[in-house]
Order: C-alpha cells, then sequence, then structure tokens
C-alpha cells in the first residue's frame, strides 16, 4: 500500500474543487499539495479530464520534478511546481488555473489594481503580472523557467510570497498558492473574483481611483496578524 494516500487524497480533493468553483473548464488547471517530511509533492496527472480522475490517479513527485510514483504523467506544469517548492519552503499547496478574467488581465500583462476592500481582505498590493517571458528562456526549460519568472517577478517588485499568495504570468495565467492545497485553491477563486471585480470597476470608471491606505491597512488588519477581529478565531 502506498504511503502517499492522504497526500494523494488532500490533492485530489483539491483538484476536484476547480470546476465546482468554475476556475476550470476541460482539463485546464492543475493542483498541487507537498509534504516537506518526505520531500515529495502530489500533482494532478495531465490532460486527465475531471470526471475521470481519480485519488489513486494523483501523481507523487520529488522537487527535481523527478516521478516517485504513480503511472500518469504527471501535469506539464509540475517543474513549475517543483521550482517554487524548492524555493520557497513556506508553501503546501499550488494551484494553476486558466480562469477566464485571471487569464485577460495576464494577457493585458496588467497588475490587477487594488480597488476595493475586498481586494484589500487578502492582500495590500496589486495582484502582479509578471513580464512574458524572453524567447532564449522559452526555447529552454520552459516550465522550470516560469517557475524563475514568478520568482523574479517578486525579487524585482520587492513582494513577500507569504503575504502575497498569488501572482499573474504574462500572456499565461493565474498561480497561486497557501499553507496547504485548500488554501491555495481558496487563493486561486479570491483572484478570479477580485480580477472580475476590477475589470468591471475600469468599465463603469476608467479612471476609478485606487483604495485608499487608510481603508487597505483597515481591512487587511481586521482579518490578519495579532489585532484581527473578523470570524470566530481558533
Amino acid at each position: 500500500m502506498s504511503k502517499f494516500i492522504e497526500l494523494k487524497r488532500e490533492c485530489y480533493e483539491a483538484n476536484m474543487q476547480l470546476p465546482k468553483l468554475d476556475l476550470v473548464v476541460y482539463t485546464f488547471g492543475n493542483v498541487s499539495a507537498v509534504d516537506r517530511n518526505e520531500g515529495v509533492f502530489a500533482i494532478k496527472p495531465s490532460g486527465v479530464p475531471y470526471e475521470k480522475l481519480k485519488a489513486e490517479d494523483i501523481v507523487i513527485c520529488d522537487f527535481e520534478a523527478k516521478i516517485v510514483e504513480g503511472v500518469l504523467r504527471p501535469s506539464s506544469d509540475t517543474k513549475t511546481h517543483a521550482y517554487l517548492y524548492k524555493e520557497w519552503e513556506h508553501i503546501g499547496g499550488i494551484v494553476h488555473t486558466h480562469s477566464l478574467y485571471g487569464v485577460s488581465w495576464a494577457q493585458a500583462q496588467m497588475d490587477v489594481p487594488i480597488f476595493g476592500t475586498t481586494h484589500a481582505d487578502h492582500l495590500t498590493k496589486d495582484i502582479p503580472c509578471a513580464p512574458p517571458m524572453a524567447d532564449e528562456l522559452i526555447a529552454g526549460d520552459y516550465e522550470h523557467m516560469t517557475g524563475k519568472q514568478i520568482l523574479d517577478c517578486f525579487a524585482e517588485k520587492g513582494l513577500d510570497y507569504q503575504e502575497v499568495e498569488m501572482i499573474l504570468v504574462g500572456n499565461h495565467g493565474p498561480f497561486t498558492w497557501g499553507k496547504n492545497a485548500d488554501k491555495a485553491v481558496y487563493n486561486s477563486k479570491v483572484l478570479e473574483e477580485v480580477a472580475k471585480m476590477a475589470y468591471l470597476t475600469l468599465q463603469i470608471n476608467p479612471n476609478a481611483p485606487r483604495l485608499k491606505d487608510a481603508l487597505i491597512k483597515k481591512h487587511f488588519e481586521r482579518k490578519h496578524g495579532k489585532d484581527a477581529y473578523y470570524g470566530q478565531g481558533c
């Protein structure tokens, strides 16, 4: 019996949330979940329709993107997931989708501006958009370099991956992460809804102002940090 049954189950259940949340069509998306103690992560197999996916189909890989367990080919984005897990030690799950509004902003090569308190409830910055990859990198180890593209964007913008748990990859689409696979899926839905709200805001008023710093601070801190008071606590 596999010692990765629970990890596969976590990954499978998180993947099955994507179609329920209208974040994917067909097979356009994937979720992974990590086991830091074992130095491996579970990820959806490539091209398997969600209606046919089973927990036992989930593939286990190491941080070099090598298959540890599984008979199916892992997601084509596996090397990106592996790179992020290797470089960012405090993330437990990663999601990639081709969701409608997230991809639209990525294709426009634009950060998603922080216009309202829904955005500020989750992060204090614009959702960053990494610039499109250089031609020589596209011709190389593309999926591995997508991970580097994400880290380079965070370094250039001075962002903390533990605060900003999402990014748009220019001309490609959204990646999100979190303390576990469920949180990464949650962040994926948040990104899509905030991207939709921002798009509609600019349709109504192309000159809409950014959210005031005082409201950004208030809304983020009431949900996060030592003085947070939103919800019922632990």
